[in-house]
Protein backbone atom coordinates (compact mmCIF):
# COMPACT_ATOMS: atom_id res chain seq x y z
CA UNK A 1 0.00 0.00 0.00
CA UNK A 2 1.55 3.35 -1.18
CA UNK A 3 1.19 6.39 1.55
CA UNK A 4 -1.37 8.07 -0.13
CA UNK A 5 -3.37 5.06 -0.16
CA UNK A 6 -2.65 4.71 3.24
CA UNK A 7 -3.22 8.78 4.01
CA UNK A 8 -6.52 8.28 2.28
CA UNK A 9 -7.36 4.97 4.49
CA UNK A 10 -6.12 6.83 7.58
CA UNK A 11 -8.60 9.79 6.84
CA UNK A 12 -11.69 7.82 6.54
CA UNK A 13 -11.19 7.10 10.25
CA UNK A 14 -14.30 8.47 13.28
CA UNK A 15 -13.17 11.00 15.78
CA UNK A 16 -14.50 8.49 18.22
CA UNK A 17 -11.87 6.11 17.05
CA UNK A 18 -9.45 8.81 17.46
CA UNK A 19 -10.32 9.28 20.88
CA UNK A 20 -10.29 5.94 22.02
CA UNK A 21 -6.90 5.90 20.71
CA UNK A 22 -5.72 8.94 22.18
CA UNK A 23 -7.44 7.55 25.49
CA UNK A 24 -5.07 4.23 25.67
CA UNK A 25 -5.07 2.61 29.15
CA UNK A 26 -7.62 5.01 30.35
CA UNK A 27 -10.38 3.84 28.19
CA UNK A 28 -11.53 1.89 31.51
CA UNK A 29 -11.86 4.86 33.44
CA UNK A 30 -14.38 6.94 30.45
CA UNK A 31 -16.33 3.49 31.38
CA UNK A 32 -16.04 3.46 34.58
CA UNK A 33 -17.01 7.29 34.78
CA UNK A 34 -20.10 6.44 32.55
CA UNK A 35 -21.37 3.82 34.65
CA UNK A 36 -21.06 6.36 37.59
CA UNK A 37 -22.61 9.24 35.51
CA UNK A 38 -25.75 6.24 34.69
CA UNK A 39 -26.43 5.67 38.26
CA UNK A 40 -25.99 9.54 39.18
CA UNK A 41 -28.91 10.03 36.13
CA UNK A 42 -31.00 7.06 38.02
CA UNK A 43 -30.18 8.41 41.29
CA UNK A 44 -31.61 12.08 40.29
CA UNK A 45 -34.96 10.75 38.95
CA UNK A 46 -35.88 8.02 41.38
CA UNK A 47 -36.83 10.93 43.96
CA UNK A 48 -39.80 11.62 41.54
CA UNK A 49 -41.04 8.29 41.97
CA UNK A 50 -41.01 8.94 45.65
CA UNK A 51 -42.77 11.85 45.58
CA UNK A 52 -45.28 10.36 43.59
CA UNK A 53 -45.99 7.40 45.60
CA UNK A 54 -46.60 10.54 48.29
CA UNK A 55 -48.81 11.85 46.25
CA UNK A 56 -50.71 8.76 45.02
CA UNK A 57 -51.23 7.46 48.75
CA UNK A 58 -52.76 11.27 49.67
CA UNK A 59 -55.40 10.68 46.78
CA UNK A 60 -56.36 7.20 47.82
CA UNK A 61 -56.51 8.54 51.53
CA UNK A 62 -54.14 5.85 52.63
CA UNK A 63 -51.13 7.81 53.75
CA UNK A 64 -49.70 8.14 57.27
CA UNK A 65 -46.96 10.48 58.74
CA UNK A 66 -44.40 7.03 58.49
CA UNK A 67 -44.92 6.84 55.11
CA UNK A 68 -44.37 10.00 53.92
CA UNK A 69 -41.36 10.56 56.12
CA UNK A 70 -40.07 7.34 54.25
CA UNK A 71 -40.60 8.53 51.18
CA UNK A 72 -38.81 11.91 51.89
CA UNK A 73 -35.87 10.18 53.78
CA UNK A 74 -35.54 7.87 50.75
CA UNK A 75 -35.93 11.14 48.38
CA UNK A 76 -33.16 12.91 50.18
CA UNK A 77 -31.01 9.38 49.99
CA UNK A 78 -31.48 9.55 46.71
CA UNK A 79 -30.56 13.31 46.01
CA UNK A 80 -27.54 12.76 47.81
CA UNK A 81 -26.41 9.60 45.73
CA UNK A 82 -26.78 11.76 42.82
CA UNK A 83 -24.42 14.36 44.13
CA UNK A 84 -21.89 11.89 45.07
CA UNK A 85 -22.07 9.52 42.21
CA UNK A 86 -22.06 12.86 40.13
CA UNK A 87 -18.74 13.94 41.66
CA UNK A 88 -17.06 10.33 41.31
CA UNK A 89 -17.98 10.11 37.56
CA UNK A 90 -16.51 13.81 36.80
CA UNK A 91 -13.25 13.46 38.86
CA UNK A 92 -13.02 9.99 37.38
CA UNK A 93 -13.87 11.40 33.77
CA UNK A 94 -11.51 14.69 34.50
CA UNK A 95 -8.48 12.28 35.21
CA UNK A 96 -9.26 10.20 32.40
CA UNK A 97 -9.27 13.59 30.48
CA UNK A 98 -6.38 15.62 31.29
CA UNK A 99 -4.55 12.25 30.56
CA UNK A 100 -5.41 11.85 27.04
CA UNK A 101 -4.68 15.80 26.79
CA UNK A 102 -1.17 14.80 27.58
CA UNK A 103 -1.12 11.77 25.41
CA UNK A 104 -2.10 14.20 22.13
CA UNK A 105 0.30 16.76 22.91
CA UNK A 106 3.39 14.08 22.70
CA UNK A 107 2.25 12.73 19.76
CA UNK A 108 1.90 15.78 18.61
CA UNK A 109 5.42 16.91 19.27
CA UNK A 110 6.51 13.63 18.90
CA UNK A 111 5.67 13.35 15.20
CA UNK A 112 6.96 17.27 14.84
CA UNK A 113 10.27 15.69 15.45
CA UNK A 114 9.78 13.18 13.43
CA UNK A 115 8.46 15.19 9.75
CA UNK A 116 10.54 16.63 7.40
CA UNK A 117 12.02 19.93 8.37
CA UNK A 118 10.36 21.69 5.36
CA UNK A 119 6.69 19.94 6.06
CA UNK A 120 7.28 21.73 9.75
CA UNK A 121 7.83 25.02 8.05
CA UNK A 122 5.25 24.86 6.18
CA UNK A 123 2.69 26.21 9.04
CA UNK A 124 3.38 28.99 10.75
CA UNK A 125 4.86 28.47 14.50
CA UNK A 126 1.54 30.19 15.72
CA UNK A 127 -0.51 27.39 14.37
CA UNK A 128 1.24 24.61 16.09
CA UNK A 129 1.31 26.97 19.21
CA UNK A 130 -2.65 27.35 18.68
CA UNK A 131 -3.44 23.63 17.82
CA UNK A 132 -1.18 22.32 20.61
CA UNK A 133 -2.19 24.87 23.18
CA UNK A 134 -5.17 26.10 23.18
CA UNK A 135 -7.04 24.12 20.84
CA UNK A 136 -6.57 20.66 22.50
CA UNK A 137 -6.85 22.33 25.71
CA UNK A 138 -9.94 23.89 24.67
CA UNK A 139 -11.63 20.12 24.62
CA UNK A 140 -10.56 19.14 27.95
CA UNK A 141 -14.75 20.42 29.10
CA UNK A 142 -16.51 18.12 26.15
CA UNK A 143 -14.35 15.25 27.08
CA UNK A 144 -14.71 15.24 30.64
CA UNK A 145 -18.26 15.99 30.71
CA UNK A 146 -19.43 14.50 26.87
CA UNK A 147 -18.62 11.09 27.30
CA UNK A 148 -20.08 10.12 30.70
CA UNK A 149 -22.89 12.52 31.02
CA UNK A 150 -23.88 12.23 26.77
CA UNK A 151 -24.03 8.20 27.26
CA UNK A 152 -26.31 8.62 30.67
CA UNK A 153 -28.39 10.94 29.36
CA UNK A 154 -29.28 8.96 25.72
CA UNK A 155 -29.98 6.06 28.18
CA UNK A 156 -32.11 6.79 30.77
CA UNK A 157 -35.00 8.57 28.95
CA UNK A 158 -35.67 5.23 26.97
CA UNK A 159 -35.79 3.37 30.37
CA UNK A 160 -38.68 5.76 31.98
CA UNK A 161 -40.11 5.96 28.17
CA UNK A 162 -40.47 2.54 28.58
CA UNK A 163 -41.80 2.59 31.98
CA UNK A 164 -44.74 5.25 30.74
CA UNK A 165 -45.52 2.70 27.84
CA UNK A 166 -46.41 0.04 30.67
CA UNK A 167 -48.61 2.62 32.16
CA UNK A 168 -50.56 4.07 30.13
CA UNK A 169 -49.11 3.63 25.73
CA UNK A 170 -51.53 6.87 24.73
CA UNK A 171 -50.55 9.13 26.60
CA UNK A 172 -46.39 8.33 26.91
CA UNK A 173 -46.59 8.65 22.87
CA UNK A 174 -48.78 11.95 23.37
CA UNK A 175 -46.04 13.19 25.53
CA UNK A 176 -43.70 12.96 22.48
CA UNK A 177 -45.47 15.27 20.07
CA UNK A 178 -43.77 18.33 20.46
CA UNK A 179 -40.33 16.37 20.52
CA UNK A 180 -40.23 16.20 16.82
CA UNK A 181 -40.90 20.16 16.81
CA UNK A 182 -38.26 20.93 19.09
CA UNK A 183 -35.85 18.82 17.46
CA UNK A 184 -36.58 20.48 13.74
CA UNK A 185 -35.37 23.52 15.50
CA UNK A 186 -32.51 21.94 17.09
CA UNK A 187 -31.81 20.47 13.17
CA UNK A 188 -32.16 24.29 11.93
CA UNK A 189 -29.65 25.22 14.45
CA UNK A 190 -26.97 22.73 13.25
CA UNK A 191 -27.68 23.41 9.66
CA UNK A 192 -24.23 24.52 8.94
CA UNK A 193 -22.45 24.17 12.16
CA UNK A 194 -19.51 22.23 10.90
CA UNK A 195 -18.48 25.12 8.21
CA UNK A 196 -19.25 27.95 10.86
CA UNK A 197 -16.91 26.26 13.52
CA UNK A 198 -14.48 25.71 10.60
CA UNK A 199 -14.62 29.14 9.82
CA UNK A 200 -14.04 30.23 13.48
CA UNK A 201 -11.08 28.16 13.83
CA UNK A 202 -9.78 29.48 10.35
CA UNK A 203 -10.18 33.41 11.50
CA UNK A 204 -8.57 32.27 15.35
CA UNK A 205 -5.59 31.03 13.51
CA UNK A 206 -5.32 34.14 11.09
CA UNK A 207 -5.37 35.77 14.35
CA UNK A 208 -3.17 34.33 16.44
CA UNK A 209 -0.63 34.40 13.60
CA UNK A 210 -1.14 37.97 13.19
CA UNK A 211 -0.30 38.68 17.03
CA UNK A 212 2.55 36.30 16.76
CA UNK A 213 4.25 38.05 13.45
CA UNK A 214 3.30 41.87 14.96
CA UNK A 215 4.80 41.10 18.50
CA UNK A 216 7.82 39.30 16.91
CA UNK A 217 8.42 42.35 14.09
CA UNK A 218 7.86 45.15 16.77
CA UNK A 219 11.11 46.29 16.07
CA UNK A 220 11.13 46.69 12.79
CA UNK A 221 7.86 47.75 13.31
CA UNK A 222 8.86 50.41 15.21
CA UNK A 223 11.63 51.42 13.35
CA UNK A 224 10.46 51.84 9.96
CA UNK A 225 7.07 53.41 11.39
CA UNK A 226 4.76 51.15 10.59
CA UNK A 227 3.15 50.55 13.83
CA UNK A 228 -0.05 51.87 12.56
CA UNK A 229 -0.61 50.11 9.66
CA UNK A 230 0.58 46.91 11.30
CA UNK A 231 -1.98 47.59 14.29
CA UNK A 232 -4.06 48.29 11.84
CA UNK A 233 -3.64 44.23 10.61
CA UNK A 234 -4.00 42.68 14.19
CA UNK A 235 -7.31 45.13 14.90
CA UNK A 236 -8.66 43.81 11.87
CA UNK A 237 -7.79 39.86 12.56
CA UNK A 238 -9.34 40.95 15.82
CA UNK A 239 -12.44 42.17 14.64
CA UNK A 240 -13.35 39.12 12.20
CA UNK A 241 -11.80 36.57 15.24
CA UNK A 242 -14.63 38.04 17.39
CA UNK A 243 -17.58 38.53 14.40
CA UNK A 244 -17.63 35.22 12.97
CA UNK A 245 -18.42 33.41 16.53
CA UNK A 246 -21.34 36.86 17.08
CA UNK A 247 -22.40 36.48 13.73
CA UNK A 248 -22.57 32.45 14.55
CA UNK A 249 -24.51 32.62 17.66
CA UNK A 250 -26.65 35.62 16.39
CA UNK A 251 -27.83 33.09 13.52
CA UNK A 252 -27.74 29.98 16.01
CA UNK A 253 -30.20 31.81 19.11
CA UNK A 254 -33.81 32.16 17.57
CA UNK A 255 -33.80 28.18 16.72
CA UNK A 256 -32.01 27.49 20.01
CA UNK A 257 -34.38 29.02 22.01
CA UNK A 258 -37.65 27.82 19.99
CA UNK A 259 -35.99 24.35 20.53
CA UNK A 260 -35.51 24.67 24.22
CA UNK A 261 -38.78 25.84 25.15
CA UNK A 262 -41.02 23.68 22.77
CA UNK A 263 -39.02 20.49 23.46
CA UNK A 264 -39.59 19.41 27.13
CA UNK A 265 -43.21 20.68 27.05
CA UNK A 266 -44.49 16.96 27.17
CA UNK A 267 -47.78 18.37 29.16
CA UNK A 268 -49.06 20.19 26.21
CA UNK A 269 -50.57 17.43 24.66
CA UNK A 270 -50.60 14.99 27.62
CA UNK A 271 -52.52 17.41 30.10
CA UNK A 272 -55.64 17.66 28.14
CA UNK A 273 -55.62 14.38 26.57
CA UNK A 274 -54.78 13.04 29.96
CA UNK A 275 -57.63 14.75 31.93
CA UNK A 276 -60.43 13.46 28.68
CA UNK A 277 -58.82 10.17 29.51
CA UNK A 278 -59.53 10.01 32.91
CA UNK A 279 -63.34 11.74 32.89
CA UNK A 280 -64.14 8.91 30.72
CA UNK A 281 -62.32 6.74 33.44
CA UNK A 282 -59.55 5.22 30.89
CA UNK A 283 -56.65 6.43 33.13
CA UNK A 284 -56.57 6.35 37.07
CA UNK A 285 -56.08 9.40 39.05
CA UNK A 286 -52.43 7.80 40.30
CA UNK A 287 -51.61 6.99 37.09
CA UNK A 288 -52.12 10.06 35.24
CA UNK A 289 -49.85 11.36 37.90
CA UNK A 290 -47.84 9.43 37.84
CA UNK A 291 -47.49 10.05 33.95
CA UNK A 292 -47.54 13.90 34.42
CA UNK A 293 -44.12 13.79 36.78
CA UNK A 294 -42.33 10.90 34.33
CA UNK A 295 -43.12 13.29 31.66
CA UNK A 296 -41.49 16.26 33.48
CA UNK A 297 -38.34 14.64 33.31
CA UNK A 298 -38.59 12.48 30.28
CA UNK A 299 -37.02 14.75 27.79
CA UNK A 300 -34.65 17.20 30.17
CA UNK A 301 -31.97 14.51 29.06
CA UNK A 302 -31.98 14.75 25.97
CA UNK A 303 -32.14 18.42 26.08
CA UNK A 304 -28.74 18.38 27.81
CA UNK A 305 -27.54 15.75 25.57
CA UNK A 306 -28.64 17.87 22.74
CA UNK A 307 -26.40 21.09 24.38
CA UNK A 308 -23.31 19.09 23.79
CA UNK A 309 -24.08 19.10 19.96
CA UNK A 310 -22.02 22.21 19.58
CA UNK A 311 -19.13 20.16 21.03
CA UNK A 312 -19.37 17.69 19.37
CA UNK A 313 -19.19 19.65 15.87
CA UNK A 314 -16.22 21.50 18.42
CA UNK A 315 -14.60 18.03 18.94
CA UNK A 316 -14.82 16.44 15.43
CA UNK A 317 -13.02 19.79 14.24
CA UNK A 318 -10.21 19.91 16.74
CA UNK A 319 -9.47 15.92 16.16
CA UNK A 320 -9.07 16.28 13.08
CA UNK A 321 -6.40 19.30 13.09
CA UNK A 322 -4.36 16.77 15.17
CA UNK A 323 -5.09 13.53 12.95
CA UNK A 324 -4.36 16.02 9.71
CA UNK A 325 -1.03 16.67 11.76
CA UNK A 326 -0.61 12.88 12.99
CA UNK A 327 -1.17 11.95 9.25
CA UNK A 328 1.48 13.84 7.46
CA UNK A 329 4.26 12.03 6.17
CA UNK A 330 7.43 11.45 8.36
CA UNK A 331 11.16 10.43 7.77
CA UNK A 332 10.47 7.13 7.41
CA UNK A 333 13.44 5.24 9.64
CA UNK A 334 14.37 1.68 10.96
CA UNK A 335 13.57 1.15 14.67
CA UNK A 336 17.09 -0.87 14.96
CA UNK A 337 20.03 -0.25 13.53
CA UNK A 338 20.75 -3.56 10.58
CA UNK A 339 24.35 -2.60 9.71
CA UNK A 340 27.14 -0.58 11.53
CA UNK A 341 28.37 2.19 10.32
CA UNK A 342 31.92 1.64 9.19
CA UNK A 343 33.86 5.69 9.94
CA UNK A 344 32.18 8.37 9.12
CA UNK A 345 32.32 9.31 5.54
CA UNK A 346 29.21 11.33 4.00
CA UNK A 347 29.17 9.93 0.12
CA UNK A 348 26.06 12.11 -1.65
CA UNK A 349 25.30 10.29 -5.13
CA UNK A 350 22.49 11.36 -7.48
CA UNK A 351 20.69 13.49 -4.78
CA UNK A 352 17.35 15.18 -6.01
CA UNK A 353 15.63 17.47 -3.72
CA UNK A 354 12.68 20.01 -4.75
CA UNK A 355 11.08 22.33 -2.25
CA UNK A 356 7.37 21.05 -3.51
CA UNK A 357 7.34 21.35 -6.91
CA UNK A 358 10.41 23.31 -7.30
CA UNK A 359 13.66 21.05 -7.32
CA UNK A 360 16.52 22.85 -6.27
CA UNK A 361 18.79 20.20 -6.19
CA UNK A 362 19.97 18.60 -9.64
CA UNK A 363 21.91 15.04 -9.34
CA UNK A 364 24.68 16.22 -6.68
CA UNK A 365 27.40 14.27 -6.05
CA UNK A 366 30.39 14.67 -3.48
CA UNK A 367 32.46 12.50 -0.79
CA UNK A 368 33.39 14.40 2.47
CA UNK A 369 35.88 12.22 3.92
CA UNK A 370 36.50 11.11 7.83
CA UNK A 371 38.15 13.58 10.09
CA UNK A 372 38.47 16.40 7.32
CA UNK A 373 37.40 19.45 6.69
CA UNK A 374 34.80 20.64 4.20
CA UNK A 375 33.33 24.07 3.28
CA UNK A 376 30.43 24.57 1.16
CA UNK A 377 30.41 27.34 -0.62
CA UNK A 378 28.54 29.49 -3.75
CA UNK A 379 26.01 32.05 -4.57
CA UNK A 380 22.70 32.64 -2.27
CA UNK A 381 20.39 30.12 -2.75
CA UNK A 382 22.38 27.73 -4.63
CA UNK A 383 21.24 24.78 -2.78
CA UNK A 384 24.43 24.93 0.10
CA UNK A 385 22.11 25.35 3.05
CA UNK A 386 19.34 22.18 1.65
CA UNK A 387 22.73 19.77 1.55
CA UNK A 388 23.84 20.10 4.73
CA UNK A 389 20.02 19.94 5.71
CA UNK A 390 19.94 16.33 3.97
CA UNK A 391 23.02 15.38 5.36
CA UNK A 392 21.30 16.02 9.21
CA UNK A 393 18.78 14.22 8.10
CA UNK A 394 16.15 16.95 8.79
CA UNK A 395 14.60 16.15 4.87
CA UNK A 396 14.92 12.57 2.94
CA UNK A 397 15.99 13.47 -0.73
CA UNK A 398 13.89 12.80 -3.63
CA UNK A 399 16.02 10.67 -5.31
CA UNK A 400 19.62 9.23 -4.96
CA UNK A 401 21.22 8.27 -1.91
CA UNK A 402 23.31 9.57 0.84
CA UNK A 403 25.78 7.38 2.96
CA UNK A 404 27.38 7.41 6.09
CA UNK A 405 30.32 4.97 6.78
CA UNK A 406 28.80 2.92 3.94
CA UNK A 407 25.00 2.85 5.44
CA UNK A 408 22.67 4.72 3.55
CA UNK A 409 21.49 7.28 6.19
CA UNK A 410 17.23 6.39 5.64
CA UNK A 411 18.09 2.73 7.06
CA UNK A 412 19.98 4.15 10.22
CA UNK A 413 17.40 4.76 13.19
CA UNK A 414 16.84 8.87 13.42
CA UNK A 415 17.42 9.06 16.83
CA UNK A 416 20.87 7.30 16.54
CA UNK A 417 21.76 8.98 13.29
CA UNK A 418 21.22 12.50 15.50
CA UNK A 419 23.54 11.43 17.98
CA UNK A 420 26.12 11.59 15.39
CA UNK A 421 25.32 14.73 13.73
CA UNK A 422 26.52 18.42 16.05
CA UNK A 423 24.34 20.95 13.66
CA UNK A 424 24.88 24.90 14.54
CA UNK A 425 23.13 26.92 12.27
CA UNK A 426 23.25 30.87 12.13
CA UNK A 427 20.06 31.27 13.95
CA UNK A 428 20.13 28.24 16.09
CA UNK A 429 17.63 28.36 18.93
CA UNK A 430 17.55 28.88 22.48
CA UNK A 431 15.17 28.22 25.03
CA UNK A 432 13.69 30.08 27.88
CA UNK A 433 15.31 28.47 30.35
CA UNK A 434 19.13 29.31 31.95
CA UNK A 435 22.44 29.18 29.80
CA UNK A 436 23.24 26.17 31.76
CA UNK A 437 20.13 24.29 30.71
CA UNK A 438 20.84 25.19 27.16
CA UNK A 439 24.20 23.68 27.09
CA UNK A 440 23.05 20.65 28.67
CA UNK A 441 20.76 19.89 25.46
CA UNK A 442 23.76 18.99 24.12
CA UNK A 443 24.13 15.83 26.22
CA UNK A 444 21.27 15.80 29.05
CA UNK A 445 23.00 13.32 31.14
CA UNK A 446 26.26 15.96 31.42
CA UNK A 447 27.06 17.53 34.79
CA UNK A 448 27.66 21.20 35.43
CA UNK A 449 31.11 20.94 35.61
CA UNK A 450 31.28 19.13 32.60
CA UNK A 451 29.05 22.07 31.31
CA UNK A 452 31.61 24.40 32.00
CA UNK A 453 33.99 22.62 30.67
CA UNK A 454 32.05 22.73 26.90
CA UNK A 455 32.02 26.28 27.52
CA UNK A 456 35.79 27.46 28.63
CA UNK A 457 36.64 24.83 25.63
CA UNK A 458 34.78 26.98 23.67
CA UNK A 459 35.51 30.66 25.02
CA UNK A 460 32.12 31.54 26.30
CA UNK A 461 33.22 31.05 30.43
CA UNK A 462 34.36 34.18 31.03
CA UNK A 463 31.80 35.94 29.10
CA UNK A 464 28.80 33.71 30.44
CA UNK A 465 30.25 34.45 34.02
CA UNK A 466 29.42 38.31 33.42
CA UNK A 467 25.94 37.96 32.51
CA UNK A 468 23.55 39.27 35.30
CA UNK A 469 23.05 35.53 37.03
CA UNK A 470 26.02 33.67 35.92
CA UNK A 471 24.70 29.95 34.24
CA UNK A 472 21.97 30.57 35.65
CA UNK A 473 21.12 33.58 33.79
CA UNK A 474 17.52 32.97 31.72
CA UNK A 475 17.83 33.23 28.10
CA UNK A 476 14.89 34.67 27.24
CA UNK A 477 12.32 33.17 23.98
CA UNK A 478 14.52 32.02 21.28
CA UNK A 479 17.60 33.45 23.13
CA UNK A 480 16.39 37.37 23.08
CA UNK A 481 18.18 37.93 26.27
CA UNK A 482 21.44 37.66 24.61
CA UNK A 483 23.47 38.72 22.08
CA UNK A 484 23.52 37.18 17.97
CA UNK A 485 27.15 36.22 19.11
CA UNK A 486 26.64 35.13 22.73
CA UNK A 487 23.65 33.05 21.05
CA UNK A 488 26.09 31.64 18.38
CA UNK A 489 28.97 31.07 21.38
CA UNK A 490 26.47 29.44 23.50
CA UNK A 491 25.35 26.84 20.75
CA UNK A 492 28.91 25.88 19.47
CA UNK A 493 29.12 24.86 23.09
CA UNK A 494 25.98 22.52 23.05
CA UNK A 495 27.47 21.63 19.83
CA UNK A 496 30.24 20.40 21.81
CA UNK A 497 28.96 19.34 25.00
CA UNK A 498 26.86 16.67 22.22
CA UNK A 499 30.77 15.21 21.32
CA UNK A 500 29.27 14.21 17.66
CA UNK A 501 31.95 12.45 15.18
CA UNK A 502 30.24 14.67 12.61
CA UNK A 503 30.07 18.85 13.37
CA UNK A 504 28.07 20.83 10.69
CA UNK A 505 28.25 24.52 10.66
CA UNK A 506 25.31 26.37 8.79
CA UNK A 507 27.05 30.21 9.05
CA UNK A 508 28.63 29.31 11.78
CA UNK A 509 30.42 32.95 12.25
CA UNK A 510 27.40 35.30 10.78
CA UNK A 511 26.11 37.01 14.00
CA UNK A 512 30.01 37.69 15.72
CA UNK A 513 31.47 40.67 14.66
CA UNK A 514 35.26 41.00 13.96
CA UNK A 515 36.57 40.91 17.01
CA UNK A 516 34.53 38.30 18.19
CA UNK A 517 35.38 36.12 14.92
CA UNK A 518 38.65 35.17 15.88
CA UNK A 519 37.72 33.67 18.81
CA UNK A 520 34.93 32.08 17.26
CA UNK A 521 36.98 30.73 15.38
CA UNK A 522 39.31 29.13 18.16
CA UNK A 523 36.44 27.81 19.37
CA UNK A 524 35.00 25.73 16.55
CA UNK A 525 38.62 24.67 15.69
CA UNK A 526 38.93 23.02 19.37
CA UNK A 527 34.90 21.69 18.84
CA UNK A 528 35.69 19.96 15.59
CA UNK A 529 39.69 18.16 16.73
CA UNK A 530 39.24 14.55 15.02
CA UNK A 531 36.32 15.27 13.46
CA UNK A 532 34.27 15.59 10.64
CA UNK A 533 33.50 18.99 9.80
CA UNK A 534 31.04 20.21 7.12
CA UNK A 535 30.91 24.04 7.38
CA UNK A 536 28.90 26.60 4.99
CA UNK A 537 30.90 30.23 4.87
CA UNK A 538 30.06 33.42 3.51
CA UNK A 539 33.00 34.78 4.61
CA UNK A 540 35.93 32.78 2.43
CA UNK A 541 39.04 33.81 4.49
CA UNK A 542 38.06 31.40 7.24
CA UNK A 543 37.87 28.52 4.91
CA UNK A 544 40.67 29.01 2.98
CA UNK A 545 42.61 26.23 4.52
CA UNK A 546 39.90 23.76 4.30
CA UNK A 547 40.76 20.21 3.10
CA UNK A 548 37.50 20.63 0.58
CA UNK A 549 36.02 23.54 -0.63
CA UNK A 550 32.70 22.46 -2.50
CA UNK A 551 31.42 24.97 -4.96
CA UNK A 552 27.48 24.79 -5.72
CA UNK A 553 25.89 26.59 -7.87
CA UNK A 554 22.39 26.98 -9.24
CA UNK A 555 21.45 23.18 -7.16
CA UNK A 556 24.59 21.62 -8.45
CA UNK A 557 28.38 20.67 -7.65
CA UNK A 558 30.39 23.03 -10.15
CA UNK A 559 33.49 22.47 -8.42
CA UNK A 560 35.86 20.44 -5.62
CA UNK A 561 39.23 21.01 -4.56
CA UNK A 562 41.69 22.85 -2.02
CA UNK A 563 41.43 27.08 -2.10
CA UNK A 564 44.72 27.10 -4.76
CA UNK A 565 42.91 24.60 -7.17
CA UNK A 566 39.55 26.07 -6.89
CA UNK A 567 41.24 29.58 -8.03
CA UNK A 568 42.73 27.94 -10.68
CA UNK A 569 39.76 26.65 -12.45
CA UNK A 570 36.87 27.81 -11.42
CA UNK A 571 35.87 31.35 -12.59
CA UNK A 572 32.83 31.57 -10.54
CA UNK A 573 34.80 30.64 -7.45
CA UNK A 574 37.76 32.91 -8.66
CA UNK A 575 35.13 36.13 -9.15
CA UNK A 576 33.67 35.16 -5.13
CA UNK A 577 37.19 35.05 -3.64
CA UNK A 578 37.99 38.71 -5.49
CA UNK A 579 34.78 40.10 -3.57
CA UNK A 580 35.34 38.92 -0.71
CA UNK A 581 38.55 40.43 -0.83
CA UNK A 582 37.54 43.31 -1.68
CA UNK A 583 34.89 43.63 0.78
CA UNK A 584 37.23 42.72 3.68
CA UNK A 585 39.66 46.13 2.61
CA UNK A 586 36.64 47.52 2.49
CA UNK A 587 36.01 47.01 5.96
CA UNK A 588 39.55 47.38 7.31
CA UNK A 589 40.10 51.32 5.42
CA UNK A 590 36.65 51.85 7.58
Amino acid sequence: MDRQTQKNKVKKRSTLSWIMEFAGSKRSSYAGSVLLALLSVVSGFVPYIFMANIVRALLERNADFNFCLRQCLMMALFFVLDRLFHAASTTLSHKATFEVLANIRRRLTKKLARMPLGDVLDESSGTYKNIIVERVDSIETTLAHMIPEFTANMIIPFVVFAYMLHIDWRLALLSLITVPVGGSFFMLMMRGGRESYENTVIKTKALNDTAVEYIGGIEVIKAFGKAKTSYEKFVVAAREGADCFIEWMRRCNVYQNLALVLMPATLLALLPFGVSFFIKGSVTAPDLLMLIILSLGLITPFVMAASYMDDMTKLGTIVGEVADILEKPELIRPDEMAHQPQGTDIVLQDVRFAYKKDEVLHGVNLTIKEGTVNALVGPSGSGKSTIAKLIASFWDAGSGSITFGGVDIREIPLDDYQKMIAYVSQDNYLFDMSVMENIRLGDPKATDEQVMEAAKACGCHEFIRGLENGYQTICGGSGSHLSGGERQRISIARAMLKNAPVVILDEATAYTDPENEALVQRSVAKLVQGRTLLVIAHRLSTIASADQIILINEGCVEACGRQDELLEKSELYRRMWQAHIAAKEGENDV
